[in-house]
């Protein structure tokens, strides 16, 4: 049998527009599960390589797969849904799959068309190479876990318990070249070190699909992985994808010791929540190479972060943020503007916080309730939710009104956001002297996008 994985084209430059391109890791992992099990497997990374739709389809008919499987989000499913048309078109006999956030937790909607067969439901090595097992032999749908199909739902799979038992993503099925990170010509590449996260903010889709309980890789594994990636694909940059990558700071330490024991010459950045950090361990971090780190901010209002279960606090998010100071680590503020309990007076004051944390870099998000959190079956509840075009769900665009804030507010308030951080002399002098034109380029092109 031949399995053919597809992303979708991105025909709305919003994804692209930081100069970011990322490998699609999920169906890298389950293309490197299939071929580990024999089966012929390819990937096409059709918006990476700037696809068309005919080109797309050309390809497909090319490949002629058995089963083509499709991955989405919630802003990307649209299309999703248009490239299992086409794939469907191209192979009438191919059995059609979509997974990821969006069908996992919408599948009913997905299977109302008929161009798609199933959905996998949840992390998908396993699932998928029970059901491609399953069909081979010509077994019974209703026997694989983790699935959806016609009228039938099967039970969810249990979470992958050993991380370290999955092989790399088949990266050799990629375009490694395409890749890259804010517009800069160096090589890149995304990693987990963990999946799950006891934290569980209500509006985070990942916790929502990988649970609550942290499952880890060994520091081994992740360096073993890190070093495939600079030896065997010239990759200069890692990014870590974790939900929160400096949660266990014992294990932190652990892989900063490996990575410089094998004097592995990689930059890298991750996410990290603000109430896990020390003055020795951002030291530690930068001295094996880490340059950037990922934090959620927020709110400066305490309550608008009780009440999205954020576990921290303002004084906690100040502290964070002059530690990394002191250590001459480059910060990206995550900012959600737009919670439910948020009033004009509240975001005006998020705004002046983050200009105060003097973060590298600020990130001003639209509160968005993505399916399957706590937040989007909130809002759904208290009819908050004006905008239901999936394609819009991107984190730019309002989706949903607060009591003092319409949607076009809402929307002015973000612009001004970006305006108020980004358009400050000092600010741009200093990004200027610490990281040279190719990033100050990237500001430009956010704040065009944007505002």
């Amino acid at each position: 049998m031949r399995i053919t994985f597809i992303n979708p084209p991105q025909t709305n430059s919003k994804y692209k527009f930081i100069g970011v391109v990322a490998p699609p890791l999920g169906i890298s992992y389950m293309a490197a599960v299939l071929e580990e099990n024999n089966f012929d497997v390819s990937i096409i990374d059709a918006s990476a390589l700037d696809m068309t739709w005919e080109s797309l389809e050309k390809e497909i008919k090319r490949v002629s797969p058995d089963i083509v499987a499709v991955t989405a989000l919630t802003p990307t499913i649209n299309q999703a849904m248009k490239t299992a048309e086409i794939a469907k078109k191209a192979c009438p006999d191919a059995l059609i799959v979509l997974g990821g956030y969006h069908p996992s937790f919408n599948y009913e909607e997905v299977l109302e068309k008929d161009f798609v067969d199933i959905v996998v439901r949840g992390e998908g090595e396993v699932t998928m190479l029970d059901l491609v097992e399953t069909i081979e032999k010509g077994g019974d749908l209703s026997e694989v876990r983790g699935i959806a199909f016609e009228n039938s739902v099967t039970p969810i799979r249990p979470l992958i318990a050993d991380l370290d038992s999955l092989p790399f993503p088949a990266r050799h099925l990629l375009p490694m070249d395409h890749y890259k990170l804010f517009n800069m010509d160096a090589k890149m590449a995304t990693m987990i070190s963990s999946r799950g996260c006891p934290m569980q903010c209500s509006f985070c889709a990942s916790a929502a699909l990988h649970g609550s309980k942290m499952r880890l890789r060994s520091p081994k594994n992740v360096v073993d992985e890190m070093e495939h990636l600079v030896k065997d694909h010239g990759v200069e940059t890692i990014a870590f994808m974790d939900d929160t990558f400096t949660l266990k700071r014992s294990r932190v330490e652990e892989i900063c010791a490996e990575i410089k024991r094998r004097n592995l010459d990689v930059f890298w950045g991750c996410t990290a929540r603000v109430d896990t950090l020390s003055e020795d361990v951002i030291r530690q971090m930068r001295e094996a190479g880490c340059i950037a780190m990922f934090m959620g901010v927020e709110s400066a209002d305490q309550q608008v972060l009780d009440e999205v279960n954020k576990k921290t606090s303002v004084e906690k998010i100040r502290r964070a943020f002059e530690i990394s100071r002191k250590e001459k680590m480059r910060t990206i503020a995550s900012v959600v503007l737009g919670m439910p309990g948020d009033t004009k007076e509240s975001i005006t004051k998020t705004v002046n916080f983050v200009k105060e944390l003097k973060p590298s870099y600020a990130i001003f998000s639209l509160a968005t309730p993505y399916p399957g959190t706590l937040f989007y079956q909130q809002t759904l509840e208290k009819n908050l939710i004006k905008v239901r075009d999936w394609s819009k769900y991107t984190l730019i665009s309002p989706i949903i009104e607060t009591m003092e804030c319409s949607l076009e507010e809402l929307k002015k308030m973000q612009n001004r956001a970006f305006r108020k951080f980004y358009l400050r002399p000092g600010y741009i002098l200093r990004q200027a002297w610490m990281d040279g034109p190719m990033l100050l380029k990237t500001i430009a092109s956010v704040i065009r996008e944007v505002i």
